[in-house]
């Protein structure tokens, strides 16, 4: 076993455009696939920009670009548009890649082939360890990434996770073609290529961490204010809104409907850093939501979509048995395949022709609705036939 501090990897950071030019032009003459990485301060700012980008290509020294000091990415993208891209856990990173300019044409995600192989763990450091036998050290990958300068152990840190990018997607390659996968994953990195960005939820607020408990539309008129004014602040700040005030400070002020601004600062269960210092602010906030007429009423579904499956034995048992009928001939296979049952095909899928089947139900028609849902032919290929037999079952 090798261990981190073993390894030299001789990166340079990227802080000016004309060694951006510079870096692309090598690049640009190195061989092979991209590996690249980008490192985001979650939990710390109120976006999820990348604060860090990472890129290594054999022939070329790893290179680590500071987005908040370049003026665009340009060159970058057109040195390496035409390559193969290796990223880990690629859906994590796509979206603020692409705010730089910077999305692959072809991707390699190793995290999801790991996850196609029956790998019992996928995160970088476990599969670097099995299949490159290199022990990471992980201590800075959930670092605040926005500060500056970065300290020189992150930048090591950042710069081996992207420069063994290549050598793990060859082992992965090699895996993947021993177990007859390589059509799964090519299919599957191309979803996650291709998959649009998810439109911002109507009422976001309402995925408060610990809201369901609030039951009355008082308490969840206050919930909403409070939420709202939390990320006012946030924004204004670029701070992460938990770091503020915690969800749980919102539901419980909600659910303690205080009498008085000497009520909510008294409350315990309020907490957080700015659960004091903004006292003036969320009274406010809880006034509005104590006397507003615009009472939310109960969580409306999405149109299209359907109830929740929990609740399907009592109120909808036919679909629930070709449900329960359907996941145990699916999960029996995707056992034998040795893929996780959610990747061998998305639960939404599956819960939405159980609820919903074809007429007739045929494989030929559950197959073409599997196909409108957005599942891969791999994906239709394996679990059709699987699906038919068993609401022929219970037909």
């Amino acid at each position: 076993m090798v261990e981190q501090s073993e390894l030299d990897t001789d990166w340079s950071l990227v802080t000016e455009d004309r060694d951006l030019e510079r870096a692309a032009d090598e690049l640009a003459s190195g061989s092979g696939p991209v590996g690249v990485d980008a490192e985001r301060a979650s939990g710390f700012r109120y976006g999820a920009e990348a604060y860090l980008v990472q890129v290594f290509r054999r022939g070329a020294r790893p290179f680590l670009f500071d987005p908040t000091l370049l003026s665009s990415f340009t060159p970058l993208a057109e040195a390496i548009d035409d390559e193969e891209w290796i990223l880990h856990a690629a859906s994590q990173d796509i979206p603020c890649l692409d705010a730089l300019g910077l999305r692959p044409r072809m991707l390699f995600d190793t995290e999801l082939a790991a996850r196609l192989l029956g790998y019992e763990r996928v995160g970088l450091g476990a599969i670097v360890e099995s299949l490159l036998g290199i022990k990471l050290e992980k201590a800075h990958s959930a670092a605040d990434w926005s500060q500056r300068p970065l300290p020189e152990p992150w930048l090591e840190y950042a710069a081996l996770d992207v420069a063994l990018l290549p050598d793990l997607r060859d082992a992965v390659m090699r895996d993947l073609d021993a177990q007859g996968k390589i059509d799964f994953a090519l299919q599957e990195f191309e979803a996650v290529r291709t998959r649009p960005e998810k439109p911002r939820a109507a009422e976001p607020w309402r995925k408060l961490s610990g809201g369901h408990a609030l039951r009355t539309p008082r308490a969840l008129a206050i919930a909403r204010e409070l939420w709202l004014a939390r990320d006012e602040l946030a924004r204004e700040r670029d701070i992460a809104p938990g770091r503020l005030i915690p969800d749980s400070s919102i539901v419980a002020a909600a659910a303690a409907n205080p009498r008085s601004k000497g009520d909510l600062a008294r409350l315990q269960t309020f907490r957080g850093r700015a659960s004091r210092s903004e006292l003036e602010r969320w009274w406010r906030a809880v006034l509005v939501g104590k006397t507003t007429d615009e009472l939310p009423g109960p969580k409306s579904r999405e149109p299209g979509t359907i109830p929740h499956h929990r609740g399907w034995p009592q109120r909808h048992p036919e679909a629930a048995a070709r449900l329960a009928a359907a996941r145990e001939g699916v999960a029996a296979e995707a056992e034998r395949q040795r893929i996780p049952l959610e990747n061998l095909l998305t639960p939404d899928h599956l819960r939405a022709i159980a609820w919903r089947p074809p007429q007739p139900a045929t494989a030929e028609h559950i197959a073409l609705r599997l196909k409108e849902l957005g599942a891969r032919d791999w994906q239709i290929g394996i679990t059709t036939p699987i699906i038919a037999a068993a609401f022929v079952d219970i037909a």
